[in-house]
């Protein structure tokens, strides 16, 4: 299991699996941290399995320091990636300073979405020091500007833009990227060609590591799940069953 960002590059030349899962509380981070899990991620997509929202772009900072330091508290040794959200990063100036404050909540990196489009902001938390993550494919900041969810990487031109987009993060200095929705094939290209850690979401089996919003995997939020993400437990039925058996004893009429 990982305890540093810099065991990353030893796991891609090794050939092993990295696992990664979101966590935005201090239980569920301290649960998987003991689990043994070797990256934990603070995404923003808090904003819709914590939140309610309708998608990530309504997650502010203030939002993602308050979750990245409950999860600080919960960890012992995985390291913790936490997301720059929407408009936090629009020129390099701003991307530092949410970066900083990122940091100063307990993150050992941050992420943000996007490729060649932000190599000036990915520097410049890369020259600060700042461990950096990149997120190529689907973004889900731009789910309202592209209309939905969609599947990149299907035609020539697409996966051009994507290995464009992962060469120059890798080349800028990233530790990571997340690859989202992608072709698997893509994928797998892409994989061969960087030197920093892929990491999957319905991109197929063939990048360096995986990862899952955890209320998927635990079947913690049962009103929506992505096609990819198989649930290993069904959390939400037995929160209700347990409500429904404890509501039945506080009812039930006392023996007379």
């Amino acid at each position: 299991m990982l305890t540093s960002l810099t065991d990353l590059p030893l796991k891609k030349q090794a050939g092993e699996r990295v696992t990664v899962l979101t966590a935005y509380d201090y239980p569920t981070a301290r649960l998987l941290d003991e689990a043994g899990v070797d990256l934990l991620l603070v995404g923003d997509s808090l904003g819709m399995v914590v939140l309610g929202l309708p998608d990530t772009t309504g997650v502010t900072l203030d939002m993602m320091r308050h979750h990245t330091a409950a999860v600080r508290r919960g960890v012992k040794r995985v390291p913790v990636i936490s997301d720059l959200p929407f408009h936090t990063y629009d020129t390099p100036e701003q991307a530092l300073a949410s970066a900083r404050l990122l940091m100063e909540a307990g993150a050992d990196a941050v992420k943000l979405e996007g490729g060649v489009a932000f190599i000036p902001q990915v520097r410049a938390i890369v020259q600060a020091g700042i461990p950096f993550v990149g997120h190529i494919g689907m973004l889900p900041q731009s789910v309202v500007l592209e209309g939905g969810y969609k599947k990149k990487g299907k035609t020539p031109a697409q996966a051009e833009q994507l290995i464009a987009d992962a060469l120059a993060l890798d080349a800028a200095g990233a530790c990571a990227m997340v690859l989202e929705s992608v072709v698997a094939e893509v994928a797998t290209e892409i994989t061969r060609q960087v030197k920093a850690t892929t990491i999957g979401i319905g991109a197929g089996p063939g990048t360096d590591a995986q990862v899952l919003v955890t209320p998927d995997l635990i079947g913690s939020f049962p009103w929506f799940r992505p096609p990819f993400a198989k649930a290993r437990a069904d959390v939400a039925s037995e929160i209700q069953r347990a409500v429904k058996e404890w509501m039945t004893d506080v009812t039930a009429k006392p023996a007379p």
